[in-house]
């Protein structure tokens, strides 16, 4: 496909090994293709920088520091995020697979991309996956005035009957950074409660957000929850900074500031339903459309249950033949390899109806 052999060409212009570029366009090829282009190929730049600035390693492979029959911590060696996470999934579900469950940490990590990627690999195995990491500070926990937070998203697939399952990705903060990133490049307001500005308001201009604000937890304020997203924003960091013992918090180096290492924790879990009470995925399916067919307020919006929008969007892009994209965000990343020398580049006269 284009736009993966375009991010793979981008990186190992830059020096990344070719698995480890491969690696990464599969992940935010995902993303893209799930409708999470927050965390598509609109990141691409975010990592060719870091590899260009030296501060994420080119090549090598995680080291397993630590370990029993079902935990392990990992060493990241500052390599990439997705080729960290495919080690520490594929070795949590081979604990999991012999103890039933396997918890695996990371330190020494970089952006992942979509944290479903990797709870979705424990699918493919019949077991339940789960994925956190932490970020760089980016939020405002409710009450203050000072981002001390990263999205620090949380994701748990679980199978269910016929290739169905449960899919929950979501970020700790009201929205990803990279959504407020697409207003700003498209020149929209953002809706009122995704961010605040330098002094801790509510406000819905994308550059106050990102330029000295910050975005607000998952609940927008504290009347309407925030301390809640705040709560789960620091279990995150409990599973990972704490635990692999990475970097936490506002120690964390600044988003696209390339000074330091970034040194992420991330989490990866694996659980085997075959381990626990008989039946799983039929009670799956039954919780899953015992909720998908609950009549709706309004019948041309169906109840839907986590994972159903991204399966939308991936038939979606089917019928389409490929995954569209705003143009602005193509245009953006065409000049952005421009100055790599890479071609080709990705085409801008594909027009959809």
């Amino acid at each position: 496909m284009e736009v993966q052999a375009f991010i793979e060409h981008c990186m190992q212009v830059v020096g990344t090994r070719a698995s480890h570029a491969r690696s990464l366009a599969h992940v935010l090829l995902e993303g893209d293709l799930r409708g999470h282009y927050s965390h598509g190929l609109n990141r691409m730049d975010v990592y060719v920088t870091e590899i260009r600035a030296g501060i994420c390693a080119r090549d090598g492979e995680p080291v397993v520091e630590k370990e029993s029959a079902a935990t392990a911590l990992v060493n990241g060696k500052n390599l990439l995020g997705p080729v960290v996470g495919n080690y520490c999934m594929s070795l949590a579900v081979k604990k999991a697979q012999d103890m039933g469950v396997g918890w695996v940490v990371a330190h020494g990590s970089n952006h992942f991309g979509i944290a479903a990627y990797y709870s979705m690999q424990a699918l493919k195995e019949n077991m339940i996956g789960m994925a956190y990491t932490n970020t760089s500070p980016l939020v405002v926990p409710t009450r203050a005035k000072e981002g001390t937070l990263g999205t620090n998203p949380i994701s748990v697939a679980a199978p269910a009957m016929d290739g169905d399952s449960f899919v929950l990705d979501m970020a700790t903060s009201a929205v990803a950074l990279g959504k407020v990133e697409i207003h700003e490049r498209n020149g929209v307001s953002i809706p009122e409660g995704w961010g605040c500005d330098s002094g801790g308001r509510v406000s819905t201009e994308p550059k106050a957000v990102l330029s000295g604000g910050g975005l607000v937890p998952l609940g927008g304020n504290e009347t309407t929850g925030s301390h809640k997203g705040y709560g789960l924003s620091l279990m995150v960091e409990v599973f990972c900074g704490m635990l692999a013992g990475a970097q936490y918090s506002k120690h964390i180096r600044t988003w696209r500031v390339t000074d330091r290492m970034a040194d992420l924790g991330q989490c990866f879990v694996a659980v085997n339903p075959e381990h626990f009470a008989p039946g799983f995925n039929d009670r799956m399916s039954h919780l899953l459309s015992l909720h998908r067919n609950l009549e709706p307020v309004d019948p041309g919006m169906p109840v839907m249950a986590a994972g159903d929008p991204e399966r939308k969007h991936m038939q979606t892009c089917q019928e389409l033949g490929g995954i569209p994209y705003y143009l602005s965000v193509v245009k953006h990343m065409n000049e952005f390899a421009s100055t790599l020398g890479v071609r080709p580049l990705l085409p801008t006269h594909r027009h959809m109806q």
